[in-house]
């Protein structure tokens, strides 16, 4: 789920929600999917590297089930997904695991984290907004904290 969660840079909202087939097919673990977001109604591709594949197919062959099911079952509800809040749960205890400070670190960590390093390592706004699914470039921009002096460094580094 963690490696997932960061290469899709999906809200947990949508994270939770991915089912089997979201991310399945001919019974291996897509390269890219697609998933239409909750809170704006966009649809959003995204990548799966094969580290994360890997992953959610060793989890998905533990987990079993049909194209159907959720991917993230909730432990209560066989038939029903694992809750956000379980799932800050579970983020906070992957960042105390690894010895940082749960305070510092949340769900959304995860999606910024790949967003903000393919932003830092190419400059293209444009990219990480197709990404991350933002329809306005301002919100992307205000999201991953780019201001005049980010826009102008990069500008410095830029010669012709």
């Amino acid at each position: 789920m963690f490696d997932l969660a960061i290469d899709s840079k999906l809200r947990g909202c949508d994270l939770v929600k991915l089912r089997i087939g979201d991310v399945v097919s001919g019974g291996r673990v897509r390269a890219r999917a697609i998933l239409v977001q909750r809170k704006t109604g966009q649809p959003v591709q995204f990548e799966i590297l094969e580290p994360a594949r890997t992953s959610v197919l060793t989890w998905l062959e533990c987990r079993g089930g049909a194209l159907d099911d959720y991917a993230f079952p909730s432990r209560f509800d066989r038939t029903d997904h694992i809750s956000t809040r379980q799932y800050a749960r579970l983020v906070g205890e992957w960042v105390t695991g690894i010895g940082l400070r749960r305070e510092g670190y949340g769900t959304h960590s995860l999606r910024r984290t790949k967003a903000s390093l393919i932003y830092k390592r190419t400059g293209n706004l444009r990219a990480v907004q197709i990404l991350l699914g933002h329809t306005n470039i301002e919100s992307t921009g205000r999201y991953l904290g780019v201001d005049v002096e980010a826009a102008l460094t990069l500008a410095e580094a830029t010669e012709i």
